[in-house]
């Protein structure tokens, strides 16, 4: 976690490097009556305690453990999963009234909230060299952070070796293997993959992954930056790939219904052989107390495969810095709560290796740890990263993101062909510049 490589939006880049999420339809609230005498730090994040239980012990034990050192402070916070958490924030925004400390996706997903004096710079409480190189970069505006990123993703396919060792497979390092042990497991009435398409990024990242293998990743970049066309014909291809796998069967039934955390069930419960998602899943197949060992031992992952004839390499990834603490422009605690997010952000690093395997933002020195294999594993691909495209919606603004989001539903149901596809994600783009 030492190196160091430059990162960049847009184009490849080398680097040591989110969703996303298991979407919840619960919400939590772990405030009380507060001493009138104690300063209040009001904090929303989406990581309830059902469905991201590592994540959510962290914060809670990081917040316990700040109160014990800041007596005089009471940090309460409202807890919703990822999908009610977006919808919230947007209408607290709107009204002015954002938490004191809440979580925000980075780029195109932070800077309207920027732009509208919503977040304030953190400028003044980011330590030197305390990120992984470029990390930062993503959540800054004009040079100046407005959140401090909590994670690193990148996402690979989890796979149930116990299934594949039952129908004699591999783990393909081909688009054409992939394809065999797709059709192979259709054949023997196995659910190949399992997605939440709901949630619409789940289904997105599939798309990315085949753009990035057909056409490299400068056709997909180059299409959201503006500096190329999304009518690229490797970005055509790509959709018409999409579809070749929903003709094969190649994903749950019912996946445009189901949300991320409802398909992530069928994977745990050894109903689907495979998983596309990011590495903020390694907590369920190495840390969690909540999860059989005896399952966690059978899963195993492999990069997504490499494209007959495509620009693309097995080293590039999508994925990108996960997700970030922000501060209110308005919060009347602003001062307490930029301390508290710096204290959270060096807790966060320092704990989230070990006690969850969630790989964080900040520089740590991970040598020392008693680390699952598998951590071990992801650490060392994402050292040897060739490139790591940040999610499309979150590159784009807010408006072409929800165009694109359901567009990726309607060409995995069938709704939108190839074509027409990339020509409306086009016209998105083009009418924004």
């Amino acid at each position: 976690m030492k190196k160091k490589k430059a990162f960049s939006l847009g184009i490849s880049l080398a680097l040591v490097s989110g969703l996303i999420l298991g979407a919840c339809s619960s919400s939590e609230d772990t405030s009380s009556e507060s001493n009138s005498d104690k300063t209040v730090v009001k904090m929303m994040h989406l990581w309830p305690e059902g469905s991201s239980n590592a994540q959510y012990t962290i914060v809670d034990d990081i917040i316990k453990a700040y109160e014990e050192e800041n007596t005089n402070v009471d940090i309460q916070t409202e807890i919703l999963g990822n999908e009610q958490y977006k919808e919230k924030i947007k209408v607290l925004s709107a009204s002015n009234e954002l938490p004191d400390v809440g979580i925000t996706w980075a780029a195109g997903y932070m800077k309207p909230f920027v732009d509208g004096n919503k977040f304030t710079s953190l400028d003044d409480i980011v330590k030197e060299d305390q990120f992984v190189a470029g990390t930062l970069d993503a959540f800054s505006v004009d040079d100046s952070p407005y959140a401090l990123p909590l994670e690193l993703n990148i996402t690979p396919v989890y796979y149930n070796k116990e299934i594949f060792d039952k129908y004699n497979l591999e783990a393909p390092e081909t688009y054409d293997e992939f394809l065999s042990v797709v059709e192979t497991l259709v054949d023997n009435g196995v659910t190949p993959i399992t997605l939440g398409n709901k949630d619409r990024w789940t289904g997105s990242m599939w798309y990315m992954y085949l753009a990035d293998r057909i056409g490299g990743p400068e056709s997909l970049n180059n299409a959201i930056n503006r500096t190329g066309s999304f009518e690229d014909p490797s970005l055509v291809q790509a959709a018409e790939e999409i579809t070749k796998l929903v003709d094969m069967n190649a994903f749950v039934k019912g996946f445009n219904g189901l949300s991320n955390d409802e398909a992530k069930g069928y994977f745990m419960n050894e109903q689907a052989a495979m998983y596309l998602m990011a590495t903020w899943e390694l907590p369920n197949y190495t840390t969690s107390p909540d999860v059989a060992e005896e399952f966690k031992d059978k899963v195993g992952y492999f990069k997504f495969p490499t494209y007959e004839g495509g620009k693309g390499d097995i080293d590039s990834y999508v994925g990108g810095p996960g997700v970030g603490l922000f501060v209110s422009e308005e919060s009347k605690v602003k001062d307490e709560a930029k301390k508290f997010v710096s204290y959270l952000v060096e807790e966060w690093g320092k704990r989230s290796v070990t006690d969850a395997g969630v790989i964080p933002a900040t520089v740590v020195d991970t040598s020392n740890g008693d680390l699952d294999q598998m951590y071990i594993d992801i650490l060392n691909d994402l050292g040897n990263a060739t490139n790591l495209t940040l999610y499309a919606d979150v590159q784009m603004s807010a408006g072409v993101a929800d165009v694109h989001l359901n567009q990726i539903q309607a060409l995995f149901g069938g709704q939108s062909s190839a074509e027409e596809f990339t020509k409306t994600q086009e016209e998105a783009l083009a009418a924004e510049k």
